[in-house]
């Protein structure tokens, strides 16, 4: 009993994230498509709530390595391997999270900026849920 219900939890909590990464993606390419006009179609919202979904689920809350204290020999400087699914979760999220908390402003305080920061925005959130996502695969592959 116990187990189902950590299972649904998890689950619960795993949709919930997709959703939020879904959301972001909504308000990243509204932004995006009212400053270009090519971007306007519903094909190009759904995507970007897609992508936002998959990477936010996929990318947050990765497993992390076990954390061990390196062994530190003599001339080692005592650096531990770096976990790649980690730090590229952390800073994807953190790309993602902060493309969308700037497009809301922008959609809120009713501001047109210049071209140059709507696509800074969209790489922005471009790269952060790919990193995501790629954190989302790392994380899973190595825990088979």
């Amino acid at each position: 009993m116990r187990s189902r219900v950590r299972r649904f939890a998890h689950v619960l909590e795993r949709t919930g994230l997709a959703m939020a990464g879904a959301a972001a993606g909504l308000f990243v390419a509204a932004l995006v498509g009212s400053s270009i006009a090519p971007l306007t179609t519903q094909g190009f919202l759904l995507i970007m709530m897609i992508a936002g979904a998959i990477g936010f689920y996929l990318g947050i809350d990765t497993p992390p390595l076990p954390f061990h204290e390196p062994l530190v020999e003599p001339g080692d400087d005592g650096s531990g391997k770096i976990d790649a699914a980690e730090l590229l979760s952390a800073v994807g999220t953190f790309l993602a999270a902060l493309s969308a908390f700037v497009s809301v402003g922008l959609i809120v305080m009713r501001e047109n900026p210049h071209l140059f920061w709507i696509v800074m925005i969209m790489a922005g959130w471009l790269v952060g849920v790919t990193m995501q996502i790629v954190a989302g695969a790392i994380a899973r592959l190595r825990g088979r």
